[in-house]
């Protein structure tokens, strides 16, 4: 196994993109293998050393970036299988916890299968949307990461190497686990006791539900638990034709207006995806696309999967709810096929380049949030955000996934009063999420950069049952310390 330690080539293992500073890390070891990790693992026991476990840098709340800890990066596990048919509409496909998300959609889809999963960065290792329960715009049709995984591998603190296949170990009726491990011995433990949000995304804290699957318990874990070597993938059959569509709206009762009912299938619709734009979003994109409408109330972005014979049918049902909500069909953006979709993909992610150019051109960090909401709430946190951002006069966007009652709204401070300003009342932005029944994060985990805000949510009980499980599977506390549960509440 391959060690580093040289300051320049560890380098790259000190940052992703939440913009934590002063990481540092005695070294980062390579293993190619899983025996590697459980080894290593064994042999560093009792020895008071940390581990932090590193995907791609792709991620946004400091989960990788070591303070003191010794770094474990997964690049070198990067196998990926071929698919295995179980039926016509499902196949299954083994990839080590290192590859990449963009390898495993190409390798599936060249083999006609989709593995739905869609997070917008897809240089991320599926290791790591396993750990944090990845979503996307499809979550909104086929759910988060948690739905698609069928088996797991993952070495524990101890050195045990743990094969959980989906269905194997279920929690009794009064919702305790046993299992019998070579090195760890029986571990016997009661799952987490809170209730999760009614939110129809989630990721924050540890997953719990009557009779749940252990399976679940790692995935969404942030490495805290074990680490992800190798996972059974769960596909579906390719779908024959897509419709994207990219709708503006005069108003924002329409536009809303329009989002509820593609929610209930109106005129027979049924997407895969609804995202929004609000209006200072598409000014962003404005300087690079100039024939985005200016004026609107914002843009929503639809995906619907057809077939070649139902088609024209599609669009036609689509139309039809567009025109009962007042849409701009005249000023809107169909692409039927592979060469326009690619095109209004790039139009989609032009986004977060212009932020980020802009963000370039000033000294301070924007301040992102990435809560959810049920549905019959989403009205109000919108409205919140944006009569917040006009009082303070922020320069701001919101944008997301509508379709879940889930949409980022980024600050972008001019100056360092902004920043700090902004900075305090995203406590409050977390307050009124929680208070109307939603979650401080819908798809971007905790890591370190939120974990002193996650117990605004679950509160001082809810840490404490985060760390009593966290110190079930690694009770020396050697893994991703830092993530999720802040260190004082594995001490109370």
């Amino acid at each position: 196994m391959i060690y580093k330690d040289d300051p320049e080539l560890i380098r790259r293992f000190l940052e992703d993109t939440s913009n934590l500073r002063n990481g540092h890390t005695p070294g980062v070891y390579f293993p190619e293998t899983e025996d590697d990790i459980a080894a290593m693992l064994r042999e560093n026991s009792g020895s008071g050393k940390r581990f932090v476990i590193a995907g791609n840098g792709t991620g946004t709340t400091g989960g990788r970036i070591p303070f003191g800890d010794t770094v474990i990066s997964m690049e070198k596990l990067d196998r990926i299988d071929d698919p295995v048919l179980l039926d016509k509409q499902h196949a299954i496909m083994t990839a080590e916890g290192g590859a990449l998300l963009e390898d495993v959609q190409k390798k599936a889809g060249n083999a006609g299968w989709l593995y739905p999963p869609d997070p917008t960065e897809k240089l991320c290792f599926i290791g790591s949307t396993i750990a944090n329960n990845s979503s996307g715009a499809r979550t909104y049709r086929y759910g988060p990461t948690r739905n698609h995984i069928e088996r797991l591998k993952v070495v524990l603190a101890s050195g045990d190497i743990l094969e959980i296949p989906r269905g194997k170990y279920l929690a009794e009726e009064n919702g305790v686990f046993c299992l019998d491990l070579p090195l760890a011995g029986r571990l016997e433990f009661r799952r987490p006791e809170y209730h999760l949000p009614r939110t129809s995304k989630h990721n924050a804290g540890y997953f719990t539900a009557g009779r749940m699957d252990l399976i679940d318990l790692f995935i969404g874990s942030e490495g805290t638990l074990g680490i992800v070597t190798e996972a059974d993938l769960k596909l579906v059959a390719a779908p024959e034709k897509i419709i994207s569509c990219l709708v503006y709206f005069p108003g924002p009762d329409d536009l809303f207006g329009f989002v509820e009912k593609a929610r209930q299938n109106s005129f027979g619709v049924s997407p895969n995806a609804i995202e929004f734009f609000d209006p200072n979003a598409l000014d962003f994109i404005r300087k690079i696309y100039s024939e985005t409408p200016a004026g609107t109330a914002g843009a929503i972005y639809i995906e619907e999967e057809t077939t070649e014979a139902q088609e024209d049918q599609t669009l036609e049902q689509w139309f039809n709810l567009m025109e009962s909500s007042n849409a701009l069909t005249d000023e809107s953006w169909v692409a039927l096929d592979a060469e326009e979709q690619r095109a209004m993909k790039e139009f989609r992610h032009e986004l977060p380049v212009q932020v980020n150019e802009w963000l370039a051109t000033q000294k301070e960090s924007k301040i992102s949030t990435d809560m959810a909401v049920p549905e019959e709430s989403f009205a109000e946190l919108y409205s919140y955000y944006r009569e917040t951002c006009e009082k303070h006069g922020f320069h701001y966007i919101i944008f997301g996934h509508i379709g879940n009652a889930h949409v980022h709204l980024n600050i972008l401070p001019s100056n360092h009063e902004e920043f700090l300003t902004a900075k305090k009342l995203y406590v409050d932005f977390v307050d009124k999420a929680v208070e109307l029944g939603g979650t401080l994060s819908a798809e971007h985990g905790i890591g370190k950069l939120k974990s002193g805000y996650l117990v605004r949510m679950l509160g001082e009980k809810g840490m404490r049952e985060l760390a009593r499980i966290k110190k079930v599977f690694d009770p020396e506390l050697v893994l991703n310390i830092g993530n999720m549960i802040p260190e004082k509440y594995y001490h109370s």
